[in-house]
């Protein structure tokens, strides 16, 4: 974190305290891992927390649990209610949100449909008029429907409206013309997408007709400014660019109106209502441990891996790595992690035909990381099932990791 060039118009920095195992303890803090969230219920915790990116895995159940010990029947009764939800929003990928964030997340995520469908018309000859056309006959197919339709029974229903790309498109991962459309309907907020078992977990869906909150907000840009400083501070412009996909202009003229305070020799910026709880702040004496996905929000949130990491543990080897790959050198973790104050202090997999979690420690193993440990092997193995870290992991893919892991535990 090299340290910002001050104009005179700036206002003071924040003198703080900036060691790293200070900052880590806050992050963490701030993220409701210290015991801060228990019993709050997921739209509260994600609206507090930040988003939970979601790829197929178990990442958003692993966060609700770890910070508020929320179980899955919890999570789903959530999702099935429309507290929560799964939405393409920021650099259009797909988190779950609060309810108060549904349209935030759709306005966030509107430029990455409208950028494919624009790829579309260039490569491979798509027009507006025949998107526009096929988007009304999926309105009309999924209002008639007892049912949440999947792609496959919507193109049954609209027929001759779906286009096939030919080979052109299938290099490009666009086979149909429906791709376009139900990405185009869902950043409208027109349609949303459900899983088809009510789990997180998978990436089975089907589609229905949908109008999300009306929530009123002048900017987007900055109210998504906002939402990440209260999650994520202190944190540079390059943090809060790569979560947005803002170009520096962008993302410099959504800061601009939030009088953000630069923190004193660093690039990091705080929300002028968090000083003062900042600098007073102090890293707990005792440890205060989770087991988290890799994607968790502690980390994605600024995707600087380094933050977490202890120095003495930068060249430990990644499970299952190549020869010489070290865990300080990769943008991410390449397994789910054991955090202490926002420290990454082991790794963790689950093994679902042992029913068993499998880690690598970097700490010495005392009475409270047992707990958490067991606490987390339970939840996993009673109400999930597994932990997959993505749609495509599975037992398999996963199967020299958890050899690597059971090793490290000998």
């Amino acid at each position: 974190m090299s340290p910002a060039v001050r104009r005179a118009d700036q206002p003071a920095a924040v003198e703080a305290d900036l060691d790293p195992a200070r900052l880590r303890a806050w992050w963490a803090h701030r993220q409701g891992l210290d015991g801060s969230l228990r019993d709050v219920g997921p739209a509260e915790v994600l609206g507090r927390t930040g988003w939970a990116r979601s790829v197929g895995g178990a990442a958003p159940y692993l966060g609700l649990f770890a910070r508020a010990g929320l179980g899955r029947e919890a999570v789903d009764a959530a999702v099935a209610a429309v507290e929560i939800h799964e939405l393409p929003s920021a650099r259009g990928c797909t988190y779950v949100l609060p309810a108060e964030d549904f349209a935030l997340g759709l306005a966030a995520g509107a430029a990455a449909p409208a950028g494919e469908l624009a790829s579309a018309r260039k490569h491979l000859g798509v027009t507006d008029a025949e998107i526009e056309t096929l988007g009304e006959a999926v309105l009309a197919a999924l209002g008639g429907a007892a049912e949440p339709l999947d792609p496959a029974a919507i193109k049954d229903v609209v027929g001759d409206a779906v286009r096939g790309l030919g080979e052109a498109g299938r290099k490009r991962g666009v086979s149909t013309t429906l791709p376009l459309s139900l990405g185009l309907l869902q950043a409208s907020g027109e349609i949303r997408r459900v899983p088809v078992n009510g789990r997180l977990d998978q990436q089975r869906y089907g589609y229905v007709r949908w109008t999300p909150p009306a929530v009123a907000f002048d900017d987007a840009d900055v109210e998504l400014a906002r939402r990440f400083f209260a999650w994520a501070a202190p944190a540079s412009l390059a943090h809060f660019r790569w979560f947005s996909g803002f170009t520096a202009a962008r993302a410099k003229a959504a800061l601009a109106p939030l009088g953000l305070l630069p923190v004193a020799g660093t690039d990091l910026l705080l929300p002028p209502e968090l000083a003062d709880a900042f600098t007073a702040f102090r890293r707990p004496d005792e440890p205060a441990y989770a087991l988290l996905a890799g994607i968790d929000g502690l980390h994605l949130l600024h995707r600087e891996l380094p933050r977490l990491v202890d120095p003495a543990d930068a060249e430990r080897p990644v499970p299952d790595g190549k020869a010489g790959r070290v865990f300080g050198g990769d943008a991410d973790p390449q397994c789910h992690v054991v955090v202490d104050r926002g420290r990454i202090v082991g790794f963790w997999e689950f093994d679902p035909d042992a029913g068993e979690l499998l880690h690598d420690l970097f700490v010495p193993e005392d009475a409270a990381l047992r707990e958490a440990l067991a606490r987390t092997e339970a939840f996993v193995r009673d109400e999930l099932g597994d932990a997959r870290g993505f749609s495509l992991d599975s037992p398999k893919s996963r199967a020299p990791k958890l050899a690597a892991l059971r090793e490290a535990m000998r």
